[in-house]
């Protein structure tokens, strides 16, 4: 039984057989949309073994498959994107959506009609959108899986590593219930593609891209060429030994993933309960208040800092607190003016006056964990002649609090 099984409940789309099921409570809802084959509750271990507090987590299965195999035509990437956008709808709500082989290509095109509603794509072992375009010949093996429960199991285990037991078997069960048909109109959505992959992916907000290292299916190649330069800001990583069905065979490191993307988007740092600010925010509310414990509530505990004002990186929450509060006050004027965020980073590009307006520019660079925290800072001064002075100045400031030599010196 799922740990949030208690808190499910089911709910419809008006006037259609879309149905969904909704467990936990927040602000943002994850939706989880599955793939070829497969049905809403092959996401179940992965959402246990996420357990982030402060969000919604939204099942569904797509037209012919689980629950809805006697649901009318077209199957196709348009009629799949219609319904998981109505759901989208009917919550009403921030939403990320997570998705898995052939529901990748349904969730970018979903993202992309729906504005600011989508706050991030979580993308595992994605096909790209302009489609896998297999021979003809290899295409027919996938076409003819309808009904074919000992081929499907095949198929299965050949592009797994880790993929049985009860596991395999539900699905191999699953996926003999789609009918032949949608099966075949299936093969043709994730390898024929849509119209739009080819180009620039339509959504340019931020996307975490996942795939099992011993995918013999959705490969490295495929990834770096067919997936990654769709998008503005994509992260990806690889989980070892896993194939195709990452988020089944090992969820644990999966989860590990989606909650680092999550901690980097703010409606969901936000709702998680993390830091209530983005990374960027925090640090530029320390800047305003100039105090120790606004910088400290923004750091981890190991946070380390670095600087083209520090001859040695600093290390640790107290020393770096001090550090910055010292470094905010000598600032005359500080303005942040433009920001990006990229995974985990934030960057931050600013303008400031100090030393009886002295011109100083710089970048700095935010990187948070797992736990929303900043854990490491790189900022970067320029001109040279600003940064030397500003170093001088922070040595004589924090001389007694922290070691000189972490300072370039007059001598």
């Amino acid at each position: 039984m799922s740990r949030t099984s208690s808190l499910s409940r089911t709910e419809r789309v008006a006037e259609s057989d879309i149905r969904f099921k909704r467990r936990g409570a927040g602000d943002t809802a994850l939706v989880f949309v599955h793939g070829f084959l497969d049905d809403q509750y092959v996401w179940d271990g992965l959402i246990d073994a996420l357990a982030v507090p402060g969000f919604e987590y939204v099942q569904l299965d797509l037209a012919g498959s689980g629950d809805r195999t006697s649901s009318s035509g077209p199957f196709d990437l348009d009629r799949f994107a219609r319904d998981v956008g109505a759901v989208i709808d009917a919550l009403d709500k921030p939403v990320v959506l997570v998705a898995q082989s052939m529901g990748t290509l349904v969730v970018e095109l979903v993202a992309a009609g729906h504005g600011d509603r989508i706050q991030g794509l979580v993308l595992l072992s994605p096909v790209p959108l302009a489609g896998v375009g297999l021979p003809d010949e290899v295409a027919q093996q996938f076409r003819s899986l309808g009904g074919q429960p000992e081929q499907q199991r095949a198929v299965r285990q050949q592009l797994s590593a880790s993929l049985a037991g009860a596991e395999l078997d539900r699905l191999v069960v699953v996926g003999t219930r789609v009918p032949a048909d949608v099966v075949r109109d299936m093969v043709a959505c994730w390898n024929e593609g849509h119209p739009r992959g080819g180009g620039a992916s339509l959504f340019r907000g931020p996307v975490l891209v996942g795939r099992g290292a011993d995918d013999g299916f959705v490969t490295d190649d495929m990834v770096t060429t067919g997936v990654l330069p769709r998008f503005e800001w994509p992260e990806s990583f690889a989980v070892p030994e896993a194939g195709h069905w990452a988020h089944v065979e090992a969820p644990a490191a999966v989860a590990d993933h989606i909650r680092a993307f999550l901690a980097t988007l703010p409606a969901a740092a936000s709702a998680a309960a993390q830091p209530s600010e983005a990374a960027g925010s925090g640090w530029r509310g320390a800047f305003a208040s100039k105090t120790a414990e606004d910088f400290a509530a923004a750091f981890s505990e190991d946070i380390v800092l670095e600087a083209s004002v520090l001859a040695v990186p600093i290390e640790g929450r107290d020393q770096v607190k001090a550090t910055m509060t010292q470094a905010s006050r000598i600032y005359e004027s500080l303005e942040f003016v433009r920001e990006a965020t990229a995974g985990l980073r934030t960057y931050l590009e600013w303008e400031a006056t100090a030393f009886g307006g002295l011109q100083i520019f710089g970048v700095t660079v935010l990187t948070k964990g797992t736990d929303g925290r900043i854990n490491h800072v790189a900022i970067h001064h320029r001109p040279l002649g600003a940064a030397l002075k500003f170093s001088v100045e922070m040595r004589e400031r924090l001389y007694g609090t922290v070691d000189p030599s972490h300072f370039h010196s007059v001598d």
